[in-house]
């Protein structure tokens, strides 16, 4: 297995296996509350076997180039993910995410990630535009967009139905051209 180096803090980004539901379960109970604020996973990673049909479904998205799925480690427990929620390399376009537990917030964790995951979508599957869906109350993955150089293109009003209610969606993006010349401007 391989690890990506996420700078000097032994922060590392590696792909999450069907074989780590055990982990990963115990990495959503840690967070649960906190991820679940934005984010449905929480409602759907609820066992050991619902964990493991969702790495397993990830498993199938990397095996059909359709999609990966990312964690962030940091010195031993798994604290978060980043994710191509979805990957067409046919029309040039992907979805990126991500979710951290509370006690990996803070630190540019998913800023890292999600630069290492948009690096490899544009230079090595060929991916025109990235896509980042969020919701118009999470601030702090509106500023991950914004660090990320991403353009804001629009709110789908009420578009996202989640826990009963009706929330607003921001969708922000960036395309290759503005990716490359933001890596040769910093």
């Amino acid at each position: 297995m391989y690890a990506i180096s996420l700078g000097d803090d032994g922060a590392e980004l590696r792909p999450i296996e069907p074989w780590q539901a055990e982990e990963f379960l115990a990495h959503m109970d840690r967070g649960r509350e906190f991820i679940g604020q934005y984010n449905g996973l929480p409602d759907v990673v609820a066992d050991l076997e619902s964990s493991r049909a969702f790495l397993q479904a990830y498993a199938e998205k990397a095996a059909a180039d359709s999609g990966r799925l990312y964690g962030i480690w940091t010195d031993g427990p798994l604290v978060g993910a980043v994710l191509l929620r979805k990957l067409d390399v046919a029309q040039g376009t992907a979805e990126a995410g991500c979710w951290l537990e509370p006690s990996a917030v803070g630190r540019g964790l998913v800023t890292r990630a999600v630069r290492v995951i948009i690096d490899w979508a544009v230079e090595e599957r060929g991916v025109h535009r990235v896509e980042w869906w969020v919701s118009t109350e999470n601030e702090p993955s509106i500023a991950v967009a914004r660090r990320l150089g991403m353009t804001k293109d629009g709110v789908l009003r009420e578009s996202y139905l989640y826990r009963g209610k009706r929330h607003d969606e921001e969708i922000w993006s960036v395309l290759a051209p503005e990716w490359r010349a933001g890596k040769t401007a910093n």
